[in-house]
């Protein structure tokens, strides 16, 4: 399988120029491409394939919908979509369940990639966390607002100022930055906290005013 071409069409328009529903138009899933556009129905059957290898479980198509969810991924891959949209079209292919199992492993790992590819400018904190929300959301563990406010958050450029309100990645502290050192690291202080405590700016995330 080759996904080069997908991959350049991700990289171009991670310019920010989008636009449809879910965050503002420069929010990355806002990004317009046809990212599945290399990713045939052939290659989604190896990762289900693979899957079940490493779980010890039975490869096999539900026959109920496989045809079905086969016909729409092609009908789907030269599509120019949002990334937003295409992590909906995921999800909708998870719950669809053509496999007979590991389908939310499956389209997940696709999601995950995807993601991890238009990220590729960022840290790799940054990156592999967003990725790992996108797939998150495609297995059907996390929420689409959560999902969609997280990659909103980690998109922003990671600069802060004196009295800005931020928070942990995992979103497990808040607190308020005090002050921005030489070495390009922020000291922070957590809610009901008494010690400062120094991070990359990568680590952390601005908390938008209510």
């Amino acid at each position: 399988m080759s996904d080069e071409a997908a991959n350049r069409s991700a990289r171009k328009a991670h310019s920010g120029d989008g636009s449809g529903g879910g965050g503002d138009e420069h929010s990355p899933l806002q990004t317009r491409a046809a990212f599945i556009q290399n990713w045939s129905w052939e290659s989604v059957v190896g990762f289900n394939r693979g899957a079940c290898e490493r779980g010890r479980a039975q490869y096999g198509h539900n026959q109920e919908t496989y045809r079905k969810i086969q016909e729409k991924w092609e009908e789907t891959r030269p599509q120019t979509l949002t990334l937003l949209e295409t992590l909906d079209f995921l999800l909708r292919c998870h719950r669809a369940a053509p496999f007979l199992f590991f389908n939310g492993n499956t389209f997940a790992e696709i999601s995950r990639r995807l993601v991890d590819v238009l990220f590729a400018d960022f840290s790799l904190v940054r990156r592999r966390e967003a990725a790992s929300l996108a797939a998150h959301f495609v297995a059907g563990v996390l929420d689409r607002e959560s999902t969609t406010r997280g990659i909103e958050a980690l998109g922003e450029a990671a600069s802060f100022q004196a009295g800005d309100r931020v928070r942990t990645l995992k979103g497990s502290r808040q607190g308020v930055v005090r002050r921005a050192l030489p070495d390009g690291r922020v000291a922070w202080l957590p809610d009901g906290g008494k010690i400062e405590l120094v991070a990359l700016p990568e680590s952390l995330v601005r908390e938008k005013k209510k």
